[in-house]
């Protein structure tokens, strides 16, 4: 989850009331949040360069690091944070945020050419009146804009923010796409004009920008914005330009987000007036423009009309396990920025009617409202109980005996990987590289290639890995392996399957077949000869991992359910293994 860096003495007099550390975290843990890590600005320079000298934290402000959950986009920076716990802490009514009364005419218009389809086909906007900024409101603005580029911005392949200084501008603006050889203009912390392809040279070099390039790099058309004046304002996703950059001096504030993700970039629109509209003149209150694309639509942004989501008392009391009266649930979520109302259902039930605001992007369906009642109620108030419909799979039931089983027998269990590479489920097992039976991923590393097919490998490699262990190894695993299984709709099928292994000087095919027996009579099934469907019997088998003559395939009612046998000293030295081992690994799931 995000990691919010707030000064603590600041968000102390936004919340008007100091904390002790102890006191902070319990009202972190009530609202949903988590104070990770208290340092110091210096001390965290110092981390980043790993120099082990250390100053004097009296004189040092104390940073709070705060996680907050990654889909509150209004509580990435410290003003979001403290609205948030003042209300909570009833200290603050829920804002509301209005649309200044400007006419259309008087509207300050964004116009969309067509050619901008191709590359990022969406604008939002609006403006910020009378803002007033000092040093630390100012440095928390941009940082929220960074927060929110690497968060829902997806690193601002969705969404890329661009804020500037009205009054260095000129109205109305336009959003057009050309080719980056039309384009020049200085850009933010230059001198300089660059042209757009000069620019993606130039900023190859920069650790911060040249993660960026790639999104617009190749493409024929850069998107750009220009005033009336046809200065530019940003080449977005890359960089805005100086002449429109805020300072401390800006009071009108232009925002404009282009995006690929038209809902992504009205979430981040809302994000950022909302948050920011405190330090406005007239609090709350921001100025909408008309986004005016080449076939005639208009749209008004932002959008921050709340809407009317009407949850049942009754979902919300059983879903929690509690039995709370509609005041009381109302209350709750009021504390958690959600104005909410009681209204009749018939039956004698109430449902509960919640005006979602536009900063709680994140309250989708009534669970999500379900869910803020339960924080606001406190996790911990919540009575313990065991829903009675809950009940465990008849499989995993059947794996928790097979486990127990295997243990009395002196077997320790193991779990590995159910990720290996391809070569171990195939050549390192003496078998044909074939991965037509193995579902293939898109590998980010060649130790994790492939999903298992067999169990087999990673029980090796236990044994590989702890060579020098006293002898006899007796170890195994229930886990699942996946195969590729084209009756399924989604392609593969999921298998549990139970394995083991004896490992040491005196292994033989007789010990690991004396546990495959003591299954077999504990699920109770008996022995049968050979094409008895009644019970289980062992065949002859050819597997290329097990010694020839010294292996069996294992079939239960007529089904081949597994093999076991002596492994291949090929496939042993393949695993760094020195000592003879005995194997067998048997599908459960045949036994259901």
């Amino acid at each position: 989850m995000p990691t919010v860096s707030v000064g603590r003495d600041r968000l102390f007099a936004a919340l008007g009331k100091s904390y002790t550390k102890e006191e902070f975290e319990d009202l972190c843990f009530c609202f949903g949040i988590e104070l990770d890590d208290v340092t110091t600005e210096k001390a965290i320079i110092r981390k980043e360069k790993h120099l082990d000298e250390e100053g004097d934290e009296n004189d040092e402000e104390v940073i709070y690091k705060i996680e907050v959950p990654a889909n509150r986009y209004d509580l990435l920076c410290l003003e979001g944070i403290a609205q948030a716990l003042r209300v909570f802490n009833k200290q603050q009514e829920i804002p509301k945020y209005t649309l200044s009364d400007v006419s259309k005419d008087s509207m300050l218009q964004m116009h969309v050419k067509p050619e901008t389809s191709s590359i990022r086909p969406y604008v939002v906007c609006a403006v910020l009146r009378d803002i007033s900024f000092d040093e630390a409101s100012y440095n928390s603005f941009i940082d929220l804009q960074d927060k929110l580029h690497q968060n829902i911005c997806r690193r601002r392949t969705l969404v890329a923010i661009g804020t500037h200084d009205l009054d260095t501008l000129q109205g109305p603006f336009t959003y057009e796409a050309l080719p980056p050889s039309h384009i020049n203009f200085v850009p933010l912390k230059q001198t300089r004009d660059f042209t757009a392809d000069e620019l993606m040279e130039f900023y190859k070099s920069d650790l911060k920008l040249k993660k960026y390039l790639h999104i617009i790099e190749n493409s024929p058309l850069y998107p750009v914005l220009y005033d009336q004046n046809r200065t530019v304002l940003s080449l977005p996703p890359i960089i805005n330009g100086a002449h429109s950059a805020i300072t401390l001096k800006t009071k009108n504030v232009f925002i404009e987000c282009t995006a690929t993700d038209l809902t992504k970039a009205k979430i981040v629109l809302n994000t950022m007036v909302t948050i920011f509209s405190e330090y406005c003149k007239r609090k709350y209150q921001v100025e909408p423009v008309e986004v005016v694309y080449a076939d005639g639509r208009s749209y008004v942004y932002p959008d921050l009309s709340a809407y009317n989501m009407e949850v049942s008392l009754s979902y919300i009391n059983h879903t929690i396990g509690v039995s709370l009266e509609a005041e009381e649930v109302t209350s709750l979520l009021n504390r958690m920025q959600l104005h909410a109302e009681r209204s009749a259902s018939g039956n004698n039930q109430w449902n509960i009617n919640v005006l979602v605001p536009p900063t709680r992007s994140d309250v989708l369906h009534p669970c999500d409202v379900m869910e803020d009642v339960a924080i606001a109620y406190g996790y911990n108030n919540i009575p313990k109980r065991k829903p009675a419909s809950v009940k465990p799979l008849a499989l995993n039931e059947f794996s928790d005996l097979m486990r127990l089983e295997i243990a009395m027998n002196g077997f320790t269990e193991v779990l590995t990987w159910i990720l290996c590479s391809s070569k171990e489920i195939s050549t390192m097992l003496n078998r044909q590289t074939d991965e037509s039976t193995a579902v293939v991923g898109n590998p980010r590393t060649s130790d994790f290639e492939v999903v298992r097919t067999t169990l087999m490998p990673g029980i090796l490699k236990t044994i590989g890995h702890n060579k020098d262990h006293p002898k006899p190894i007796k170890i195994y695993e229930v886990g699942d392996v996946v195969l590729l299984d084209e009756k399924k709709d989604v392609g593969a099928s999921c298998r549990r399957r139970l394995a083991a292994l004896y490992c040491g000087a005196n292994s033989g095919f007789e010990l690991i077949h004396c546990l495959v027996d003591r299954i077999m009579e504990v699920i109770g099934t008996p022995f049968v000869p050979v094409g008895d469907d009644t019970g289980y019997y062992i065949q002859r088998s050819d597997e290329p991992e097990f010694l020839p003559g010294r292996q069996a395939s294992i079939t239960h009612k007529g089904k081949h359910v597994g093999t076991f046998g002596i492994v291949h000293p090929e496939v042993l030295n393949n695993f760094d293994i020195s000592d003879p081992c005995s194997f067998m690994e048997i599908d459960i799931e045949n036994f259901l």
